[in-house]
């Protein structure tokens, strides 16, 4: 693997760390039964989004950069708030059941959500007049493989302690968290 191959696989890492944290809060809702079902929707929604979201900033490349950067963490975190508020609200309801992370509709706007980044990426490889076929395919693969992994570990907590409705509050406060974190970052740079 070439040092350009090595930077692409250190920046998908860096790219799925939100993919794979809110891996885990879908992880914590999940069945026993729909594990391997929800890490498979989880992980082919988030390597899709990332890697079709690497190619759409390559596409757009520098010209709508400008337009999109100055809010496109508000967009993150907006619906990161927004999913993360609705599970917090729902686990205090008592005739509403739980939110289920990975649902298609949810979990479609959670992989937009985590998904902006790669498009940062995308358009970067742009402005570098890098061909983005090799780049695409490894931020989708990892993204695929951290998300897969994040719902059998957030599973894997759930099982292991007993944490009954809880498990909604904190999917909640991990989605806020992350969206916060991404707003952040990009206020602090």
């Amino acid at each position: 693997m070439n040092i350009e191959n090595l930077t692409t696989l250190a920046m998908a890492i860096a790219l799925a760390m939100d993919t794979f944290a809110v891996s885990v809060s879908c992880g914590l809702s999940v069945k026993e039964e729909q594990a391997l079902k929800n890490a498979m929707a989880a992980g082919l929604t988030f390597g899709i989004f990332q890697s079709g979201m690497t190619i759409i900033g390559w596409l757009i490349g520098s010209s709508i950069k400008n337009y999109l950067e100055p809010f496109n963490h508000w967009i993150a975190f907006l619906l990161l708030f927004f999913i993360g508020g609705k599970m917090i609200k729902e686990s205090f309801s008592e005739e509403s059941c739980p939110i289920i992370l990975t649902g298609p509709i949810t979990l479609i706007t959670l992989a937009i959500a985590t998904s902006i980044d790669a498009l940062a990426a995308g358009m970067s490889y742009a402005t570098l007049h890098k061909d983005i076929m090799v780049p695409m395919s490894i931020i989708g693969i990892v993204a695929f493989i951290f998300s897969f992994s994040g719902v059998y570990i957030g599973k894997l907590v759930r099982n292991t302690v007993s944490l009954g409705r809880k498990v909604d509050i904190i999917g909640g406060f991990i989605l806020i968290g992350i969206g916060l974190k991404i707003l952040l970052e990009s206020i602090l740079q």
